[in-house]
């Protein structure tokens, strides 16, 4: 697939690393959501071009609940982004799982409650979401992650949460009794404003830590658990550059243009095109306009 642009969200240090082997471009992208996170990176990775976007600005200063979710996913689709690898640290609630380990996401629940969570404020569109992530990108990082040190999960609920805060530990128990493997707070509605703009997506979560159901080791002060935490990031980070850079060169011809996430919007406008305005396609229309004149 020659059209293939592969978007590239995570942190700050994910895109410094990816940027380092080749020369990149700060693009700025505006849109009817507000700016975006930050300036999109434009660089090329193994010979696939990428688009590369800090979610929490270039600062970090933005937490989960203000990070510009529909500004970011419409600026990507702008640029003709096509498929997106996603990263974000979480907590860990199976003893399966260990910090370091990198986990290809099946599955979400989302417990969010912030505002943006839909391109379609404007008419009705209901997108197919039953698997959240893009079958074919996961099982693409599954298979480039076989022979790397760093154990490699083929699947995991997340638990996406509002934050900031983190949970109670009666939540935490909660959250297992639900089936969760991990929590965190990004995911959501990140994944559905892909899906919603017809964009594979796929989500490599890094477990730093065993959320607040299972109590830290006897003695352990504030200062260690929280050094820990920080090691077991920066390791785990490492991992998904790593894996990030393993599945960037086979994507196009690993992903086919017929997969379901491309064509999401095919049955979902239920409302009579005739009541849709305009200007709210016009608004919309690197996502709607192949079905909206």
């Amino acid at each position: 697939m020659s059209d293939v642009l592969v978007g590239l969200i995570g942190g700050t240090g994910l895109g410094d690393a990816l940027t380092k082997e080749s020369r990149g471009r700060e693009v700025e992208v505006d849109t009817p959501f507000g700016r975006p996170s930050a300036p999109f990176i434009m660089t090329e990775v193994g010979g696939q071009k990428a688009a590369v976007l800090a979610r929490h600005g270039q600062a970090h200063q933005l937490g989960p609940s203000q990070v510009p979710y529909r500004a970011n996913i419409w600026a990507l689709k702008k640029l003709g982004v096509t498929h997106i690898l996603a990263s974000a640290a979480t907590g860990i609630l199976r003893e399966a799982i260990a910090p370091r380990d990198l986990v290809v996401c099946d599955q979400v629940i989302d417990k969010t409650l912030r505002p943006g969570r839909t391109f379609f404020d404007d008419f009705a569109a209901h997108v197919e979401f039953s698997h959240p992530f893009c079958d074919q990108l996961r099982r693409l990082l599954y298979e480039c992650g076989r022979g790397m040190a760093a154990t490699v999960h083929p699947e995991g609920t997340y638990v996406c949460m509002e934050g900031p805060q983190f949970s109670s530990r009666a939540e935490s128990l909660m959250h297992r009794q639900w089936g969760g493997d991990l929590i965190g707070m990004t995911a959501m509605p990140e994944a559905k404003l892909a899906r919603e703009a017809e964009i594979c997506y796929a989500l490599i979560a890094i477990p730093t830590d065993y959320d607040c159901w299972r109590p830290h080791e006897p003695g352990r002060s504030a200062d260690a658990i929280l050094e820990s935490i920080l090691a077991n990031l920066a390791a785990g980070t490492a991992g998904a550059i790593e894996l990030v850079r393993r599945a960037l060169p086979r994507i196009a011809s690993a992903c086919t243009p017929d997969c379901p996430c491309r064509s999401a919007l095919a049955k979902a406008i239920w409302t009579d095109r005739r009541a849709i305005r305009p200007e709210t396609v016009e608004k919309l229309r690197p996502i709607v306009g192949r079905y909206l004149a």
